[in-house]
């Protein structure tokens, strides 16, 4: 179990490390993605992400969204 505990403490320093570095991000490039609902999801989702930080940004327009799929 200690393995288990050691794994998931060093997982939540990283998602705090992303985040931090997603906060500070200016967000200057996006692009429309495919990405995960949640980190622990399957369900996938359309979304404007930044190029530079991975971050969700916003929601494409569904006109967007079918110019996205058709490539």
């Amino acid at each position: 179990m200690k393995k288990v505990a050691k794994l998931i403490e060093k997982r939540q320093k990283i998602d705090k490390e992303i985040e931090d570095i997603q906060k500070r991000c200016p967000h200057l490039n996006v692009s429309i993605k495919s990405t995960r609902e949640r980190l622990d999801s399957t369900t996938i989702i359309i979304r404007y992400v930044c190029d530079e930080c991975l971050a969700t940004i916003g929601y494409p327009s569904k006109e967007e969204i079918q110019n996205y799929l058709k490539k």
